[in-house]
């Protein structure tokens, strides 16, 4: 991966559709496929409303929701619309999540006819228990089986996402589950720390008590742990909660299996989100589209973009996000960002004492204690 790719657009498109709605989650989606036609017919028009107004993509990550839930010629549409208003990179990174349980053969043959050349699997658990708590609709088995499938039609990029911090999981059982994991040598991990959001079945049931969620103490054992875990076997952790399978070493201390789309968001280069609630950023300015998919579909049948609100950020505030960014990744904050700050001298002294930070060819960079608490360092550099 080269610098360019820091700095060129990305495009991620959002596909709000569910076979089934997991207690956790709280992103935007919706368990009935009825609407899907009238959805691609939108995605369309909004596609065709933002043409030529960024230069060409180098990424396009398909998220939702479970974009894999689309049959081989909504899929097909889909492509095609992007790829009719939008010039895409030769060597554009393009992702699709995918559930284990949808994956087949003949599927995997189309995502490679279509150009798609890095998976992200929600497997999420290798424990049939867990997986039951989290109500996941796939089994460990189906997980291995979509995996086994994968690698025999060639993907030589797969990214696996995972949940740990369940409540009354022990470390022993979330380590077994990395194990496994490493077992197939995934070129990603994606190792997330369940959170309770307010809006969900689960953030309601710990409200009323029902749900305990792990003491703080613990989850930073699990977070300790993973790091060492995974650094030990060869992965990079460039981000709090991202792992890279280390191959020779990029320009720039890049790797090759880094997320390209996602390291866009942490770098604040532009990015155009299409979809409901797709988010999207250009120079000083993002914005947002309606969280609901009939008001998505709505407002595009009448000609017009479906923003839902917008934002300028402010010289402070672009600083303030590069400082919350920039602590949450292996690349840090420039060290001219941080002076910025008065009597930063003596801050950055007490967190380099403390083990939070240090300081790399002028930048100052979370250690994995710091990335513990990677929320709170901008704080300190912030009026």
């Amino acid at each position: 991966m080269s610098l360019h790719h820091l700095t060129s657009p990305g495009l991620y498109v959002h596909v709000p559709f569910c076979q089934t709605k997991c207690p956790y989650c709280d992103f935007y989606s919706v368990t009935s496929t009825e609407r899907l036609t009238a959805y691609l017919t939108a995605l369309d028009a909004e596609a065709r409303l933002y043409r030529e107004q960024f230069p060409a993509f180098d990424s396009l990550f398909l998220g939702g929701g479970t974009p894999s839930l689309l049959d081989g010629v909504q899929f097909s549409t889909l492509l095609k619309s992007l790829r009719r208003y939008f010039t895409f990179a030769p060597d554009t990174e393009l992702t699709l999540e995918a559930n284990p349980d949808d994956i087949s053969a003949d599927k995997l043959q189309l995502y490679r006819d279509l150009g798609v050349n890095r998976l992200s699997l929600g497997a999420q658990s290798f424990d049939e228990a867990e997986l039951r708590f989290l109500k996941r609709r796939h089994t460990a088995r189906q997980t291995i089986r979509a995996i086994e499938l994968i690698r025999a039609a060639g993907f030589v990029n797969l990214g696996l996402d995972l949940i740990y911090g369940l409540p009354g999981q022990t470390l022993d059982a979330w380590l077994r589950t990395l194990e496994t994991a490493l077992s197939f040598a995934p070129e990603h991990l994606s190792c997330y720390q369940l959170t309770l959001a307010e809006d969900t079945p689960m953030g309601r049931q710990a409200a009323a008590g029902e749900l305990q969620p792990l003491e703080e103490e613990a989850q930073r054992d699990f977070f300790l742990r993973t790091d060492r875990f995974l650094t030990e076997r060869g992965y990079l952790h460039y981000e709090v909660a991202n792992f890279a399978r280390q191959e020779e070493p990029q320009a720039g201390g890049l790797c090759h299996y880094h997320c390209r789309h996602n390291l866009k968001y942490w770098t604040h280069a532009p990015y155009l989100g299409l979809g409901p609630g797709a988010h999207s950023f250009q120079a000083s300015r993002r914005w947002w589209n309606h969280r609901s998919l009939h008001d998505y579909c709505v407002v595009l049948e009448a000609g017009k973009p479906p923003v839902a609100g917008a934002e300028t950020l402010t010289p402070a505030q672009l600083r303030l996000e590069i400082l919350y960014l920039g602590f949450r990744n292996r690349e840090g904050v420039a060290l001219a960002t941080i002076q910025e700050q008065s009597g930063w001298e003596a801050i950055l002294t007490e967190l380099a004492r403390a083990g939070l930070v240090e300081i790399r060819h002028d930048r100052v960079v979370a250690t994995p204690q710091g990335l513990v608490v990677a929320d709170r360092l901008p704080l300190r550099f912030a009026d």
